[in-house]
């Protein structure tokens, strides 16, 4: 693919997101190699529908890819180069529509609600943070979201949110911070809808058991509350369920042979989702293992919360 030369328009054009924020120069020891290089394992090129895209590469041989537009992590391979994430077929590429797979935003909104579905950060352009770093093990970058016109439509507040994906040799860790640069209280619900690559009739996710539940299924519009029974849940059908109160650590089985332990910290609730006949040409090949915030959270003026996550072959 073509490589992105930056330019000052670049840094200023809402139309060209490329950007770092912050930072006139650019750090030392960068090179330029079939792109732009911000540190060795990190570089930008353009991606699908040409928007920008950050690859990392890990000293380990691991690779992950991230689109500036919504900062939606899409690809994540491990060594020996095995995507464990899953883009529908029906992604589309174009600064328009949030990108359909690999690890979508849900923020300032989960779900249907007073704005639009799954609020408004996985369509808006972020941008790199300079501080974006990596050592012998682990390969960073930091993304940072603010509030504008388009976003103070929706939700009418000032925020600062700062999105770091870091790259292990097995892993890959997502740190979110939303902090209140407003002058009132706002509240909000926020999710990682990670998409996993599956084989849905071989799926199973450990961890649940216990857990107060909201199922979807058959009417989304009024969930059934209850408690989830079984010690390994799987998907036979149509998949749509919240679990309150979530252990801070699960295990997936994609039926494919991989097992992924999806870790968090602050993370209150997990969602399984797979649509079934829904999207018939794709739902045999992912299921989706989120972690989310479901009730809102209220953060006072210059105050943030932060959430982490954590997905590791094993």
């Amino acid at each position: 693919m073509a490589s992105i030369a930056i330019s000052s328009s670049m840094l200023s054009s809402p139309l060209k997101p490329l950007h770092f924020s912050n930072s006139k120069t650019t750090p030392r020891n960068n090179t330029r190699r079939g792109g732009l290089s911000i540190k060795a394992g990190l570089k930008i090129s353009e991606g699908n529908g040409g928007l920008p895209k950050i690859t990392l590469k890990s000293p380990s041989g691991s690779e992950a890819e991230i689109y500036l537009f919504g900062a939606c992590v899409t690809s994540w391979k491990v060594p020996g180069g095995k995507d464990l994430l899953f883009v529908r077929p029906d992604a589309v590429f174009n600064g328009k529509k949030p990108i359909s797979g690999g690890i979508p935003h849900c923020f300032p909104q989960f779900g249907p609600g007073r704005i639009q579905q799954h609020g408004f950060a996985r369509n808006m352009n972020w941008s790199i943070s300079k501080n974006s770093e990596n050592n012998e093990e682990e390969t960073t970058v930091k993304m940072e979201l603010k509030d504008d016109s388009y976003s103070r439509s929706m939700w009418d507040y000032s925020f600062h949110a700062l999105y770091k994906v870091t790259l292990g040799e097995k892993s890959l860790s997502t740190s979110l911070s939303i902090k209140n640069t407003d002058t009132k209280p706002f509240s909000f619900s926020s999710a990682l809808h990670t998409y996993f690559g599956a084989s849905v009739t071989g799926a199973k996710v450990k961890g649940l058991k216990g857990c107060k539940t909201l199922n979807k299924d058959p009417d989304p519009q009024n969930p059934l509350e209850g408690t989830e029974e079984r010690e390994i849940v799987d998907f036979p059908g149509f998949v749509d369920c919240v679990y309150l109160n979530a252990p801070n650590k699960l295990t997936f089985e994609n039926g494919l042979g991989d097992t992924i332990t999806v870790e968090n910290t602050n993370w209150s609730d997990a969602v399984l989702w797979n649509p079934h006949l829904q999207m018939e040409a794709c739902y045999k090949d992912f299921v989706c293992v989120e972690n989310a915030q479901i009730e809102d959270v209220q953060v006072d003026p210059e105050r943030s919360w932060i959430a982490e996550q954590t997905i590791a072959l094993s």
